[in-house]
């Protein structure tokens, strides 16, 4: 029999029993539907926190020097303890690290802390993410500006009082209003806007939009404190290829500033959206582990439904196999017959799981903060894995059927 015929059969069996149809694609459909939902929502997350988590708030190729790491995974009170006795990130350190980079990379000095906001226009609401910084920040970290401009390296070093702001502190402190060239105080300290950025949303929770940068020598760093100890250095490569060389000249200077023997371990850390995301990473795999696995269980429930309706279906038609039989059709055309009827049967079934497992991953991205991102390798490998458990599960019900005697098959009613 053609290919096209089988599936044309198999076809015609799904609209004419289908009460015995539903029962048989249930298993397979539900089993897809959560594979294709769970990738979904894993893809989602880590196109989240690859891209607009390491893109937002690490940068691109980009790592910072600090006393110990911004972003902790599972870390032990001892841990934390011996993070606090490391020596601070001072200012000096910062300029050393300056004039050891290569020309090309770039370099900003960084520190940050929440603090209160208010204009003549607002007084109140939620504290502020006050940044104190040097110019570069804004390269680095690719901060654009949805009016007005970013202080350049004259402000910052005379210590100009103009700061850039987002637009959740434009619309706060200034409802109405155009912000440039307005006073906004950060802490009691009278700043004159200059730029704003552009909306940048939340990562993990951090309002990127409740923020304020202003030039790292201005009075800003008196409020954050920089003057005793720094947030970070940020430094970023020109590239990926320069990534590894500037990250170890980094070390080697920190190791010698900290007159830290050979065998010493460093009493400092060099974050990158590497070492940031590897516990993520990690994760990941575990999660997509899952989502394949738990899923498996139900097809392997699914093929037994479908074994056993493929059965029952032979010896339904088993007058029909042998007329089919007595004019010619030969053993593997039977076989083939079955098999490809059970394929069919179970690919549609993974259509629709496919189909389901999109929309749901869909809710539960509008109804949770969960991303999903539905990965096309994960549509392929799910109609895959359908028609696959379709020709398993067919297979011992197509070779019964191939076997039966061709005489005794037209004798059954």
């Amino acid at each position: 029999m053609p290919l096209f015929e089988a599936v044309r059969l198999a076809l015609g069996t799904l609209r004419v029993q289908k009460l015995k149809s539903f029962f048989t694609l249930i298993g397979v459909t539900i089993s897809v539907m959560f594979l294709i939902a769970v990738v979904s929502i894993v893809q989602g997350m880590n196109r989240y926190v690859e891209e607009d988590f390491a893109g937002k708030f690490l940068g691109v190729n980009t790592f910072n020097l600090r006393s110990f790491p911004d972003i902790q995974n599972d870390v032990t009170e001892e841990e934390w303890k011996a993070w606090q006795r490391r020596p601070k990130i001072t200012i000096d350190d910062a300029l050393a690290v300056r004039e050891a980079l290569p020309a090309g990379a770039h370099w900003a000095m960084h520190d940050v802390t929440r603090t209160e906001a208010s204009s003549k226009f607002a007084n109140g609401g939620p504290k502020v993410l006050a940044e104190a910084a040097t110019p570069e920040y804004f390269l680095i970290k690719d901060l654009t500006l949805s009016r007005g401009r970013v202080f350049n390296e004259q402000e910052d070093a005379i210590g100009a009082p103009v700061i850039v702001i987002g637009t959740e502190i434009a619309e706060r402190y200034f409802p109405n209003l155009d912000p440039i060239g307005r006073e906004i105080r950060i802490h009691r300290f009278p700043f004159t806007v200059i730029g704003v950025l552009e909306k940048q949303g939340t990562v993990f929770g951090l309002a990127l939009d409740r923020q304020v940068i202003a030039p790292f020598h201005s009075e800003m760093s008196r409020i954050t404190h920089a003057r005793q100890n720094l947030y970070g250095v940020v430094v970023q490569a020109p590239n990926p290829g320069a990534f590894n060389g500037l990250h170890e000249i980094v070390r080697e200077l920190m190791r010698k500033r900290h007159r830290l023997a050979p065998g010493e371990g460093d009493d400092f850390t060099l974050e990158s959206s590497e070492s940031a995301l590897g516990e993520w990473r990690s994760i990941r795999k575990y999660m997509v582990l899952a989502g394949t696995v738990l899923p498996a269980i139900g097809l392997v429930v699914g093929a037994i439904v479908i074994m056993n309706i493929m059965l029952v279906a032979v010896a339904e038609r088993t007058r029909e196999i042998g007329i089919r039989k007595s004019l010619g059709a030969r053993r593997r055309d039977i076989l083939a017959q079955f098999l490809v009827e059970s394929a069919t049967l179970s690919s549609v079934g993974a259509l629709i799981g496919v189909g389901m497992g999109i929309g749901l991953s869909q809710v539960v991205a509008k109804v949770s903060p969960l991303p999903a991102a539905v990965a096309p390798w994960s549509i392929v490998l799910a109609v895959a894995i359908g028609g696959g458990v379709g020709i398993v599960a067919g297979a011992y019900p197509a070779s019964r059927a191939s076997r039966l005697d061709p005489i005794l098959a037209m004798r059954s009613e």
